[in-house]
């Protein structure tokens, strides 16, 4: 079996029997499991709330060759990082056949690496702050010269700014490279920017309105992200109807242009001119209570249940085909 990704298969869902067997992907093996747990629990009880036939399905514990085999007839994808937003886990999905949530192999490999994204965008027109590539330490006097102090240093694949560090003197270098190299190959540094932090979440196509995201801590780490409460979000954003129409246009222009769709969200960073800047495209967001596109979608009238039924409904773009001699 194959999959064929046919867009005018698009459409909403009037019974849950029309779903049939659906497998919550969730946990898996990346350094981002604790919240994808998180995550796919929330999920399967929304969809079981909804009456959908969902189970819970952790590719860290059972081969994902048991999907076909346990009657599954689609898959809804809450794996966050390497391992399942990256494209592996979509591609053996398409080998098995299997219809399954949001953007394919080509737009997860793509976002899932921020460096080769924010390429991508600047080829687009679309801005994104300066770079320097960190292969060692005889990168960092060049990226203190090019980017100026503070700075911060990222691995290229890795979510939920795991590995992230924001960099002040050139002594504390090394410090944040080691550990960022240590989850991922690739690290890369940018300046640090200190205008306001905004998200777009995309579903089906369309630009929810933007989030404004204000952290007491150093940057909108991973603690910030999931567990702290003094993290504050504005939705409505607080930008003039101009701006939000502007930054709704960015966020779905570089979605498309990396390859995306479905569902997913895209992070900027405001420069000191009010520019938008792209940080990097998620294509499986967090659902968790602290999560950004439920919020988005509760400011449209799109409450969770209600989001994750709709989610679940772009897996009915993707047909499975019988292999011709199989």
């Amino acid at each position: 079996m194959r999959l064929r990704l046919d867009r005018s298969l698009a459409r909403e869902a009037g019974t849950p029997a029309e779903f049939g067997k659906v497998a919550v992907l969730l946990g898996g093996s990346s350094t981002e499991r604790e919240i994808s747990l998180l995550s796919g629990n929330a999920v399967l009880a929304a969809l079981r709330r909804r009456g959908v036939d969902a189970h819970p399905f952790d590719p860290a514990a059972t081969p994902l060759l048991e999907l076909p085999r346990a009657g599954f007839d689609r898959a809804f994808i809450v794996l966050h990082g390497p391992g399942g937003e990256d494209g592996t886990v979509q591609g053996a999905l398409e080998c098995l056949g299997l219809p399954y949530t949001g953007c394919g192999v080509l737009g997860s490999a793509v976002c899932m690496d921020k460096l080769r994204t924010k390429r991508l965008a600047a080829a687009v027109g679309i801005a994104t702050a300066e770079v320097v590539v960190l292969e060692g330490p005889q990168d960092f006097e060049l990226a203190v010269a090019k980017l100026g102090l503070p700075m911060i240093v990222k691995p290229a694949t890795q979510g939920s700014s795991v590995g992230m560090s924001k960099v002040e003197r050139a002594a504390d270098l090394p410090q944040a490279w080691a550990a960022a190299a240590a989850t991922d190959d690739t690290v890369f540094a940018e300046p640090w920017i200190t205008g306001g932090e905004y998200t777009v979440a995309i579903l089906k196509g369309q630009a929810l309105p933007s989030i404004r995201i204000e952290t007491p801590g150093t940057f909108y780490d991973y603690q910030a992200k999931y567990f702290r409460d003094d993290t504050r979000y504005f939705c409505p954003s607080g930008l003039s109807a101009e701006a939000e129409a502007h930054l709704a246009a960015l966020a779905r222009g570089a979605f498309a242009a990396a390859g995306a769709f479905g569902w997913g969200r895209v992070d900027f960073m405001m420069d000191q001119t009010g520019r938008p800047l792209l940080l990097e495209i998620n294509t499986v967001p967090g659902m968790t209570d602290h999560s950004l596109v439920p919020m988005a979608a509760r400011a449209t009238g799109i409450d969770f249940d209600t989001l994750c039924w709709r989610v679940l409904e772009t897996s009915f773009e993707r047909v499975a085909l019988a292999v011709p001699g199989n």
